[in-house]
């Protein structure tokens, strides 16, 4: 969950590129994330997303992650088709993924973050 003041910022990707999420006073960003896919069996999606500040001020933004367990074992809760790696935006599958989220939220920062894995992050256990 996403709250955005007035000056934005926030972008989905969608099959056309980028779109704004333009800000509501009265409203809030519901983002879906990794897990919330995996949940799901892939019903609901995960959003691409990134934020690009629009002007000279700052900006503002409070979000709220709702996140498993750091040693939860995370498996869909409905069956259904899982979808495959080369569906979503950055090519892994996490329905594919076997282990705890503390495991795959550290793969996913060492992926997205190299510099950070190779300075700070535990070394992977096998």
């Amino acid at each position: 969950m996403l709250w955005q003041d007035q000056e934005g910022g926030l972008e989905v990707k969608t099959d056309d590129g980028w779109v704004e999420i333009r800000p509501r006073r009265d409203a809030f960003v519901c983002n879906i994330g990794d897990m919330l896919d995996r949940l799901t069996a892939g019903r609901y999606r995960s959003t691409p997303h990134r934020v690009r500040s629009p002007g000279a001020r700052d900006r503002v933004a409070i979000p709220f992650f709702f996140d498993p367990e750091w040693d939860a074992r995370v498996s869909a809760l409905i069956a259904d088709e899982q979808p495959a790696a080369d569906d979503r935006w950055d090519g892994v599958n996490p329905h594919a993924f076997a282990g705890t989220y503390g495991e795959y939220l550290l793969g996913k920062v060492r992926r997205v973050f190299p510099a950070l894995d190779a300075a700070v992050l535990p070394a992977p256990s096998d």
